[in-house]
């Protein structure tokens, strides 16, 4: 792989951190993104709930936005999930995007850098 297209790559993956949820709405989010992008995680990897002595969770996974496979369908989830999404400015309002094609999307807040862009979200169920 070319520097060019090693930028290009890191330009379109999007890494997604999911808190404040249980693990069955976590892998319902992972699940719906799965639909739509490549990523690092497994479909099948479940998110589990670790032994955190009452601290918060956080369950990690890089998208690759570079081409959308599926727009996936609405999804209930038992609880709003907390999400935060990190990356190229385009590839995160893609990634955006798509969940709201699945979820009720509210925008919490946004922080911009010169290259990268990160959005905090809170999911629903639509």
């Amino acid at each position: 792989m070319t520097s060019a297209e090693q930028s290009a790559h890191a330009a379109a993956t999007v890494v997604v951190e999911l808190t404040g949820s249980a693990p069955a709405d976590a892998h319902a989010v992972f699940g719906v993104l799965h639909t739509a992008y490549a990523s690092d995680r497994a479909p099948d990897d479940v998110p589990q709930e670790p032994d955190s002595g009452g601290r918060t969770t956080v369950w990690t996974a890089a998208f690759d936005t570079t081409d959308v496979r599926e727009q996936p369908h609405p999804v209930p989830l038992g609880a709003p999930v907390t999400a935060v999404l990190q990356g190229g400015y385009q590839a995160v309002e893609g990634l955006r995007v798509t969940l709201s094609s699945a979820f009720a999307v509210n925008v919490v807040g946004t922080s911009s850098g010169d290259q990268e862009k990160e959005v905090q979200l809170r999911l629903a169920s639509r």
